[in-house]
């Protein structure tokens, strides 16, 4: 029995099915016996007719029992074997010696016991099995030739024997690798197992985000951090994330880098890519996915996504993988310590920069007043200029320290955005067409006027840097969804912002201009955090700009919900938390 109890559960439970097999098909085979008996009876002499009719209902009888053992009685597994085989041997010697012109038939019956043997029993229990068949062929030829009765041929008994111990071993020898590739099959598969079980525990206890998608960007599964980031539900999946406005931004990162690393490049040849989400506050419906995204979240995440491209037969089944880390509070600790800096900073700057710059200022003015010469005009406008540069960003650090006390009266923005287009058309100098001015919303919102004027004509100056100058190359417009959720959107038909300027836009003292400080997108998106607004640069899909369905960049202004709305008081506790 070691070979028995070497064996798993399931190579055991194998063997018993099988066992149950061999022995429906001594049914079978009982039954074709006595039907042979019944339609042709020239093989069977009279006087072993009855010899031969009760051997065959005996042996119909034990088949019967020997199938309800298997099923109802699963102990001494070798024991039922042996028992089943030595009845099998033995009926089938007795139905040899009762025929007489059938017997070369009759051999063949031996292959069913010994080839039940050779899968079910140990190779020697086999061997022994085909040994005593074919001793016995031999003693009966033997017997036969003896009496004279016309009989099987000594050689052709010693053939069958030859043949039997060649089909056991063969059939030993199959069965036993069979056996060992099922053993093999489930070590793996209880490897394969615990391996999963531990990979689900680590997919859902990591911080990170994992969100299973198709080329398409349709959702198969995620995991509780992707889903606690992302706003889904338990369950939520397919849908694509181009269908819930909310998720746009990673619906276009995705299709960003499908296009970046194309369809056989390594995904390691992309870049990170940082997105913000935003609460969903539409509240109707229309899209697949809105029913499981209403009221999801309260306040907007900011987060670093990376992809990888799954191996698949075929681009029907590809799978990629979407990686999201949150770096809000990364990033609002990475503020609170340069916060901290600026504080630190703003009172040297104000004493010790501020006015040796005035009096260099004063005293380049006086020169310039003496001298007239090419040469020297033109050295005084280099130091008047780094002397304005220095100057302003003294002015854009110590404009931290005012932006502490918001005012939360709320503000009209049409009046608001037609007198600051005024004044900024006026003061730039440019084209009354160039700054188209659309939607401003009815409803008002709560930001400081003064910290509003700041932001806008901080992106208003941005934006003419690097738009065409044509009519309409600018827009400034209110998106208003159904919940009552505003975002003003400041727009230009300038190139887009490149990936990795994307991830350093709003870090302090990081500019791709040589004359610019770096300090005014920092700036404004801070003025925003301080009263309960979100700023971020973003690329949508809808025809918000130009007429055109094709994503495009714009930076948007997500402001706090009205008093009164659903998430107004979440939102407006955005400052505790960033």
């Amino acid at each position: 029995m070691s070979f028995w109890s070497g064996l798993s559960a399931e190579s055991r439970e194998t063997f018993w099915r099988s066992l149950q097999a061999l022995s429906a098909t001594r049914i079978v085979i009982s039954l074709v016996l006595l039907a042979y008996l019944m339609f042709d009876r020239r093989d069977v002499p009279t006087a072993g007719l009855y010899l031969y009719t009760e051997t065959c209902i005996a042996y119909l009888v034990m088949a019967g029992a020997f199938a309800l053992a298997c099923l109802y009685v699963r102990t001494r597994f070798l024991g039922q074997v042996v028992i089943q085989i030595a009845v099998d041997i033995a009926v089938i010697s007795v139905l040899y010696m009762a025929a007489e012109e059938g017997r070369g038939s009759l051999v063949i019956l031996y292959l069913f016991p010994l080839a039940g043997a050779a899968i079910l029993a140990p190779r020697v229990l086999a061997l022994f099995s085909a040994a005593l068949v074919t001793l016995f062929l031999l003693l009966a030829s033997l017997y036969q030739a003896f009496m004279g009765i016309n009989g099987m041929p000594i050689t052709q008994a010693g053939l069958y024997g030859g043949a039997f111990f060649a089909i056991v071993l063969v059939v030993s020898h199959l069965a036993g690798k069979l056996i060992r590739q099922e053993e093999l099959a489930t070590r793996h598969g209880a490897d394969l197992q615990i391996q999963l079980a531990i990979n689900q525990i680590v997919i859902a206890d990591v911080a990170d985000g994992i969100l299973v998608v198709d080329r398409d960007g349709h959702i198969f599964a995620g995991n509780p951090a992707a889903q606690q980031m992302l706003g889904l539900a338990n369950g939520d999946s397919g849908f694509a994330l181009s269908e819930v406005a909310a998720l746009e931004p990673v619906a276009f990162a995705f299709s960003e880098w499908q296009q970046q690393v194309g369809p056989a490049a390594p995904s390691a040849a992309a870049r990170a890519a940082f997105v913000t989400v935003k609460p969903y506050r539409d509240s109707g419906g229309g899209t697949a996915g809105t029913a499981a995204w209403s009221g999801r979240r309260d306040l907007a995440a900011h987060l670093k996504l990376r992809f990888a491209r799954v191996d698949t037969v075929d681009e029907a089944s590809e799978r990629c993988v979407i990686f999201l880390q949150d770096v809000t509070a990364i990033e609002n600790q990475a503020q609170e310590l340069k916060l901290a800096s600026m504080g630190r900073l703003t009172a040297s700057i104000a004493h010790e920069v501020r006015n040796p710059l005035s009096a260099i200022g004063h005293a380049t003015a006086l020169l310039a007043e003496d001298l007239h010469e090419p040469g020297q005009a033109r050295l005084l406008k280099i130091v008047g200029d780094n002397v304005t540069r220095v100057n302003r960003m003294v002015e854009d650090i110590l404009q931290l320290s005012r932006k502490v006390q918001p005012n939360g009266a709320p503000l009209l923005l049409g009046p608001f955005l037609n007198e600051l287009k005024t004044e900024f058309d006026e003061t730039q100098g440019v084209a009354d067409d160039i700054v188209w001015l659309g939607n401003t919303g009815a409803v008002p919102v709560r930001f400081d006027a003064l910290h509003l004027r700041e932001v806008v004509i901080n992106l208003l100056t941005n934006a003419l840097r690097y738009a065409s100058g044509g009519v309409g190359s600018i827009r400034v417009y209110v998106v208003t969804d159904t919940a009552g959720g505003m975002e003003l959107h400041v727009q230009d038909d300038g190139p887009g912002i490149t990936p990795d300027v994307r991830a350093h836009l709003f870090e302090p003292f990081y500019t791709t201009s040589s004359k610019g400080t770096g300090l005014g997108l920092y700036l404004a998106r801070e003025l925003c955090l301080n009263n309960a607004a979100m700023l971020d640069y973003e690329y949508r899909f809808d025809a918000g700009g130009f007429g055109v369905r094709a994503a495009s960049g714009r930076f948007v202004i997500s402001f706090a919900q009205p008093l009164g709305a659903r998430g107004a008081i979440g939102n407006g506790n955005r400052k505790a938390t960033t």
